[in-house]
C-alpha cells in the first residue's frame, strides 16, 4: 500500500512523511477519521514508508524487499489484529492469526470497508467481532522477538474499540514501555469507545472526509460510468469512499430500501395495522446485516427530508426517484419530530445490532413512528 493509492488526505500524508524525515516517528499513533475516509490505507501505507529501504520524498520506492512484502501483507515485522470470533472452522479461542490468509486477501481486494464486511467474509454469522485476552497475549508473545527484516516491528490494531478491559489492560504496560523500534498504529471507527487508559497513551491522526473532487476522479479512473452517475454518487456519499462503493455496487439494494421506506412511511401515516404487520413479517426474514442496511438508508432519507423541509435545498443528496417522493414526504419531517424519528430508527438498529428479536424491535419501531408521523390533520394544524 502506497500513500498515492490513499484516497485524498494530502494533508495529513505529508505531516506522516515529514514525522519519518525528522526521525520523530511516534510510537503509538491512533488513526480514525469520518466513515470511508481511509484509515486502514493510510496506516498500511504509513508502515510501508517508514520499512522502505529506498523510500522517495513522498512515498515508498514499491521495488525494494521490504515493499514488495508490505504490499503484499506478508512482511514478518508488520503484525495485525483485529476482532474475529468463533467459526465452523475455528470454534474455541479464536485470534487473529486464525484467519490472516483471508484478512490479507480481503484488504489487498479493497482496503476501504466496513466492520460487517468483514465478519461476513469470515463466516462469524450473527456474533460480534472482538479483541479478546488471548489476542492480547498473542500479541506480546509476537512482539517480543526482535525484527527480522526492517529496523522497525510493526503492529496495527484494526477497531480497537473491540477490546474489553481485561485484554486493554494486558496491553497498556505494553504501550506505555514498547519494546525497542516497535510502532503501533491503532485504526479505530469509533475512537470514543475505545477503553480510556489506551486512548490516552495515543497521538492522534485525523482525517478528514475526501474532498469531491478528489473522490470524483478515484471513481472515474475505476468505474466506467457517466459524468452525471458519478456526480451523483459523490453528491450523496458525502466524501466516503466507502458508501460511493456501496452506492455503485448496491444501487439494486437501495432501490429496495427506497421502496420499504416509501411502504413503512405511508403505512404509518394511514394507520394500516394489516398492513403494518405484513411489512414487519417481511422485514424481519430478511438477516441481520440486511436490516442495518435498511436502517442506514433509512436514516439518511430522514435527514435529507429534514433538511428539505428547512428550506435548504442546496444542501439535499437526493436521487431524482428520492426526490420525487421527497416533494410530497418532507413536511412530515420537521424539527417537531425528527430527532426523536431519529432516535427510533438508531434504536432499532443498535437493537438488531444486538441480535435482538427482529419482529419485536421492527413492531416497537413502528409503533413509536406512528405516533411521530404526523397525518394529514395534525400536519394542518401544525401549519
Amino acid at each position: 500500500m502506497y500513500f498515492s493509492q490513499v484516497i485524498g488526505q494530502e494533508d495529513v500524508k505529508k505531516k506522516l512523511v515529514s514525522s519519518v524525515k525528522a526521525g520523530r516517528i511516534p510510537h503509538a499513533q491512533l488513526f480514525s477519521g469520518p466513515d470511508g475516509s481511509g484509515s486502514l490505507a493510510l496506516a498500511i501505507a504509513y508502515a510501508q514508508y517508514i520499512a522502505c529501504n529506498d523510500r522517495t520524498d513522498n512515498d515508498a520506492c514499491g521495488h525494494c524487499t521490504n515493499c514488495l512484502k508490505i504490499a503484499k501483507l506478508t512482511h514478518p515485522d508488520l503484525h495485525f489484529a483485529f476482532p474475529v470470533n468463533t467459526t465452523r472452522k475455528v470454534t474455541k479461542d479464536p485470534v487473529s492469526d486464525n484467519f490472516i490468509n483471508e484478512w490479507r486477501e480481503f484488504v489487498i481486494s479493497n482496503p476501504y470497508f466496513r466492520s460487517i464486511q468483514w465478519y461476513d467474509w469470515i463466516g462469524i454469522e450473527n456474533k460480534q467481532g472482538l479483541l479478546n485476552r488471548k489476542e492480547s497475549e498473542e500479541i506480546i508473545r509476537k512482539l517480543s522477538f526482535k525484527s527480522f527484516e526492517s529496523d522497525y516491528k510493526f503492529l496495527i490494531i484494526w477497531l480497537p474499540e473491540k477490546m474489553n478491559a481485561s485484554s486493554a489492560n494486558i496491553l497498556l504496560k505494553l504501550i506505555e514501555e514498547p519494546p525497542e523500534k516497535t510502532i503501533f498504529l491503532l485504526v479505530s471507527e469509533h475512537p470514543e469507545q475505545i477503553v480510556s487508559t489506551i486512548l490516552s497513551r495515543t497521538q492522534a491522526v485525523k482525517l478528514s472526509r475526501i474532498d469531491d473532487k478528489v473522490l470524483f476522479q478515484a471513481l472515474a479512473d475505476k468505474y466506467d460510468l457517466t459524468n452525471e452517475e458519478i456526480s451523483n454518487t459523490v453528491r450523496l456519499a458525502k466524501g466516503s469512499y466507502i458508501q460511493a462503493l456501496e452506492m455503485i455496487l448496491s444501487f439494486e439494494e437501495n432501490q429496495i430500501n427506497f421502496e420499504r421506506f416509501v411502504q413503512i412511511m405511508r403505512l404509518c401515516y394511514s394507520r394500516s395495522f394489516l398492513e403494518i404487520n405484513a411489512w414487519v413479517e417481511e422485514m424481519s426474514v430478511m438477516g441481520r446485516e440486511k436490516l442495518k442496511n435498511f436502517f442506514i438508508y433509512a436514516l439518511r432519507l430522514v435527514r435529507e427530508n429534514f433538511i428539505l423541509n428547512l428550506q435548504s435545498k442546496e444542501l439535499v443528496y437526493l436521487t431524482k426517484k428520492e426526490e420525487e417522493f421527497s416533494k410530497k414526504f418532507h413536511p412530515f419531517i420537521n424539527g417537531n419530530n425528527v430527532v426523536h424519528i431519529y432516535k427510533e430508527l438508531n434504536k432499532a438498529s443498535e437493537d438488531i445490532e444486538r441480535n435482538a428479536y427482529a419482529k419485536i424491535v421492527l413492531f416497537d419501531m413502528v409503533l413509536h413512528l406512528m405516533k411521530l408521523i404526523p397525518n394529514k390533520k395534525h400536519l394542518e394544524n401544525q401549519q
